[in-house]
């Protein structure tokens, strides 16, 4: 279906692919991975018409191509869903999926009750049981990532590209994604699926090609290679080379400590405890109540029964600005909607939690500001031109090396991670896998949420596991394996 050779594609200084091969059959699902900086959104946009190739040939469903503009590209088959949905939130259903193609009746207005008429007839044949006329924005992610796919569907899709799918959605939601597209597979579509979570690709995809720093490294089917292999051709190194060395057990003294603390709806009854210079894994299943415990500890959530403590003293009513007070950080999951200012540059970042030390007379000290900045640049090893480089335009492994930094300033006793690699490519996990090593050396409790089983298990000096809002258990660093977490994680709590 697709076959591309010697391609080759420069940006001013940058050299973004060079002599890059693909080729993709009809009628699968062909995962494309690579850390980032790859070259993988390159590809991408040169297979969608957005970035014409410097060199090279481009041959799609038969015959030499060389799309002027994207609408050539599409209006031959080409379809890309990009992680960030083009949707209009205030339009329906039925208006998304028509935008562009609107049915009109014989006086050429738009005919409303067609429109919501095919649209229902084109979500049905994909199998979903979404309104038409409800409106976009009331839609959970998972549907709207659904009405973006329909939406491509109204036209004769040869070739569907997705880019990073799954990085909105969990659970049973990616369950139903991935049988919508081995749908599309067996129909004879030829699929490209772009990805940091290397179990996706082992569980939907038949073959895979590697990048690294804009280069092909190879294709292989994905049956004939296992995960660590994987990573090897995509970084070099091997899986266990990933992860620290596990420190040497120790009896640490406790910092935080929550007795029967419960969250209305949420959390109950959990009692655990975090040391200095450890870091707790907390496991579970999306819904499992790990990250409502974390906000609780951190006061985002508000308790209704239970006691937090820190270092024996009881906080009766913590607040955000409370547990700060303390020396307690919280990283969420969603580091673009929770954790960062996108609009601002790296230095405004990692000083936002601490304003006060950077402000002089009322006005923040823009040259101190840029000093501590270039500091925490050097030393998480945050890639970028400076402490003016807007967060927006970093990548998604360095976005996160800036949040932890901001943290780490404050985070005197405990910093909580929620997802702390979600997004972001191996290379990248590395780096901060190798930062929460060096904070848990100073003495920091690191209390890290993860629903990665392979991070969880390599990274934890102990792990608590939940399910339904409840601690179903604790596994000390001997007992800690992928069975051991996950039998715990689909068990109710003991009596």
């Amino acid at each position: 279906m697709l076959s591309l050779d010697g391609i080759s594609k420069s940006f001013p200084g940058v050299h973004a692919l060079t002599d890059m091969r693909l080729d993709v059959r009809a009628g699968e699902i062909h995962a494309l991975v690579g850390e980032n900086g790859a070259g993988k959104s390159t590809l991408t946009r040169i297979i969608a018409g957005v970035h014409q190739p410097d060199s090279g040939v481009i041959r799609f469903d038969g015959n030499d191509v060389r799309w002027a503009k994207p609408r050539d590209a599409k209006e031959r088959g080409i379809h890309v869903i990009y992680q960030e949905f083009v949707l209009f939130p205030h339009l329906t259903v039925a208006e998304n999926i028509f935008i562009g193609h609107e049915r009109r009746n014989r006086f050429g207005l738009i005919d409303h009750r067609r429109t919501a008429n095919d649209a229902l007839e084109l979500l049905a044949r994909f199998g979903l049981q979404i309104d038409p006329k409800a409106l976009v924005k009331d839609l959970s992610v998972a549907d709207q990532q659904m009405v973006e796919i329909a939406k491509a569907l109204v036209h004769d899709v040869k070739l569907l590209i997705l880019d990073e799918p799954t990085a909105v959605i969990s659970g049973h939601e990616v369950e139903v994604l991935f049988g919508r597209l081995r749908g599309l597979r067996d129909a004879g579509v030829a699929i490209i699926y772009i990805s940091h979570r290397l179990e996706e690709i082992f569980a939907l995809c038949d073959r895979v090609t590697i990048l690294k720093d804009g280069k092909y490294v190879g294709t292989r089917d994905v049956a004939a290679v296992n995960r660590d292999q994987l990573i090897a051709l995509m970084v070099g190194r091997s899986l266990s080379e990933l992860f620290p060395s596990r420190r040497p057990a120790a009896e640490r003294p406790v910092v935080l400590e929550t007795q029967d603390l419960s969250i209305p709806g949420r959390v109950r009854a959990a009692s655990i405890a975090l040391r200095a210079g450890e870091i707790t894994g907390l496991a579970g299943m999306v819904g499992s109540g790990r990250s409502e415990l974390a906000f609780g500890i951190f006061g985002a959530l508000q308790k209704s029964e239970g006691r937090i403590l820190i270092e024996g003293r009881e906080i009766a009513s913590m607040t955000p600005a409370r547990a700060i007070a303390a020396g307690i950080g919280l990283v969420t999951e969603d580091r673009k909607g929770q954790g960062l200012a996108m609009l601002l540059d790296i230095a405004a970042n990692v000083t936002a939690s601490t304003l006060p030390s950077v402000t002089r007379l009322g006005l923040i000290d823009s040259k101190l500001e840029n000093d501590i900045a270039r500091a925490e640049i050097e030393n998480y090893q945050i890639a970028c031109r400076g402490p003016s480089t807007a967060v927006s335009l970093m990548s998604g492994g360095n976005q996160q090396k800036v949040i932890v930094a901001r943290w780490a300033r404050t985070s005197t006793k405990v910093l909580i991670l929620d997802e702390p690699t979600r997004g972001v490519d191996v290379g990248a996990k590395a780096e901060i896998y190798r930062i929460m090593h060096d904070l848990a050396n100073r003495g920091i409790a690191i209390l890290m949420i993860s629903s990665e089983l392979p991070e969880i298990v390599g990274m934890s000096d102990r792990v608590i596991v939940m399910r339904e809002g409840t601690i179903t258990g604790e596994l000390l660093a001997h007992e800690i394996n992928e069975e051991a977490v996950i039998g715990l994680a689909t068990h109710h709590a003991a009596a």
